[in-house]
């Protein structure tokens, strides 16, 4: 696991940007796996500046998202559909067709989510994951408990998740109780993942994350199976590493290693 400490969450927003530019200019037929939430904001405005002043294409790019609120429609304001198109399909040169969400208004919601699930092995898997950190560890909407192995799904979001996303919605009552997601063991078929995490109330989560137990109890620790990960965090977030000195050392404000 490559860990990444940059200076503030504007420095770490730019450098996890930055590396997503840098797959898409390599490698140009990328197959990404795409976040929403407030984090991803800021990443997807950086993307859309490249696109427009320095030429980065997405038209090679085929997309999916990790998660969907079950029971919403993809006009819906609060779906993730909406979500992306917003923040960046309207703005940037990626085929429709090949840029996928779950369905969260599909009538059998299980049905949609082995669909999905069958579409992205279809695809050859993930080339570049992008992942936020949830506050008690979920990666996508893998909840505590989730099955490290787990493959897209339906799941139950926990209060403390339903709270945090209520900002996004008219009444704190109005958020779903239901996700399709991908699977930790989905994820972890990536070939790279990225995480970018940032401000002081991430600590403690990116501590168990990174120098935890393996556990389901912080499902995101199960990245650190993974033959590929980077993690990119600002000094607030890195707070609670007991390690950080080593990383710093190896990552010199977030740079790659000199050999």
């Amino acid at each position: 696991m490559k860990v990444l400490i940059l200076p503030d969450a504007g420095a770490a927003t730019e450098r996890a940007a930055g590396l997503i530019a840098e797959r898409l200019r390599d490698r140009p037929e990328t197959v990404l796996g795409l976040a929403t939430g407030g984090t991803m904001e800021a990443v997807y405005a950086r993307l859309i500046r490249d696109h427009r002043g320095a030429g980065l294409s997405f038209a090679g790019v085929t997309s999916f998202n990790l998660d969907e609120y079950v029971g919403l429609a993809p006009d819906h304001p609060c779906s993730y559909w909406h979500y992306m198109r917003h923040h960046l399909f309207d703005h940037v040169d990626i085929d429709p067709g090949r840029a996928h969400l779950p369905r969260g208004d599909a009538p059998d919601p299980e049905a949609e989510a082995a669909r999905y699930e069958a579409a992205i092995r279809e695809a050859g898997d993930i080339g570049l994951q992008l992942l936020g950190l949830g506050l008690n560890g979920h990666i996508g909407f893998n909840e505590p408990t989730s099955s490290l192995n787990s493959v897209t799904r339906i799941k139950t979001l926990t209060r403390s998740t339903r709270d945090a996303n209520a900002r996004f919605f008219a009444r704190p009552e109005d958020v779903p109780r239901l996700a399709i997601t991908m699977g930790i063991g989905t994820i972890a078929r990536a070939s790279e993942v990225l995480l970018l995490a940032y401000g002081a109330a991430k600590a403690q989560v990116v501590a168990a994350m990174i120098e935890g137990p393996l556990t389901a109890a912080c499902p995101a620790s199960a990245l650190q199976l993974h033959r590929k990960v980077t993690v990119v965090i600002d000094r607030a977030a890195a707070g609670a590493l007991r390690l950080r000195d080593y990383y710093e050392l190896v990552h010199p404000d977030g740079r790659e290693a000199e050999i």
